[in-house]
């Protein structure tokens, strides 16, 4: 299991690179809740999610002959955004591959930042394919989006900030996708907090890690659209770190339907004067749906990113009954 210095570490190397995004209350959240809620604000990042943090802690920890290599990785947006800009900082180059189901807007902004913009297939599965393949054949250095210590230690970064803001943290709600982010929040939360419950959200179809812990193993689901696009993909069949973390330092898991994660992009907008997608306000959708029974407070809210097509962002507001083009 990871240790806390290891994430120390991480954070003193990344410190010059990121933001240590804040942690503030949200009135309205608390009010509902009847306990202290707080919004770690990781939207705020350069890049607009979370995934900044993972990316350079890995990129920095590259040789410079790794680094002169290359660096690939599948991605469903974020981290291909975030990776690209890390490695671009350290003057190195990044080859992104996705499958068909990343909005445009997401391939659109890699593509802006320099990278080489791989679209392979219609599942993240698919497009980790194509990275082993270019890996194998030209000597990129692969720097996956979830499954590497070095990620999840750049991830964990967040839990140090939160208890360092809310020391008596008792919750802490995080996006659940490939494990990495939840996984790295966990165990610093944990390493300092071991009482602390925490929560992986995510959506009810495809949902891969819920998939694969149910199985007691990785498994492969198919995948689907969804307002919470970032959480789609696989956790890899042969994957070495972020399902044991999870099974073991996961206390509960949220699903949400469409329509909730919808109502807590729109909650994020209207009352919080945020603009999240989907993966961001998985959190905000889990207390206003009401399937967090018995939580303790005070509550910590990852907020995971921004990066949402703002056509679709209005659609969602407007309450548009089928914002993707099929009922939420």
């Amino acid at each position: 299991m990871f240790e806390l210095n290891g994430i120390r570490d991480a954070r003193g190397r990344i410190a010059p690179h990121i933001l240590s995004t804040p942690l503030v209350r949200s009135p309205t959240l608390s009010e509902i809740c009847r306990v202290p809620v707080g919004l770690k604000l990781e939207h705020y990042q350069t890049t607009g999610s979370f995934k900044l943090r993972g990316a350079t802690n890995a990129i920095l920890k590259l040789t410079e002959a790794e680094r002169a290599r290359g660096v690939i990785a599948a991605s469903t947006g974020n981290h291909g955004r975030a990776l690209s800009h890390a490695a671009k900082a350290v003057g190195s180059r990044a080859t992104i591959c996705m499958s068909r189901l990343v909005p445009e807007n997401k391939v659109s902004e890699i593509r802006r930042l320099g990278a080489d913009v791989r679209i392979i297939g219609e599942s993240h599965d698919e497009a980790q394919q194509e990275v082993d393949r270019l890996v194998a054949e030209t000597g990129l250095v692969m720097l996956p989006p979830f499954d590497h210590p070095d990620v999840v230690a750049g991830q964990g970064t967040i839990g140090l900030e939160i208890v360092e803001a809310m020391p008596d943290v008792a919750t802490v709600l995080v996006p659940l996708s490939g494990g990495g982010l939840v996984a790295g929040v966990a165990a610093a939360v944990k390493g300092l907090r071991p009482r602390a419950k925490i929560v992986g959200i995510t959506m009810e179809r495809g949902a891969a890690m819920k998939a694969s812990l149910d199985a007691g193993r990785p498994v492969q689901v198919k995948e689907f659209p969804s307002l919470a696009d970032s959480l789609g993909g696989g956790i890899g069949l042969d994957n070495k770190v972020t399902f044991d973390m999870c099974r073991v330092l996961l206390d509960e898991i949220v699903l949400l339907s469409e329509s909730e994660i919808a109502a807590g992009i729109r909650h994020a907008y209207e009352n919080e004067r945020e603009i999240l997608e989907g993966a961001g306000a998985v959190g905000i959708a889990a207390l206003l749906s009401g399937k967090c029974a018995g939580l303790r407070g005070p509550v910590a809210l990852v907020l995971s990113g921004r990066n949402i097509d703002m056509e679709l962002h209005r659609r969602v507001i407007n309450k548009v009954s089928n914002p993707l083009g099929e009922e939420v």
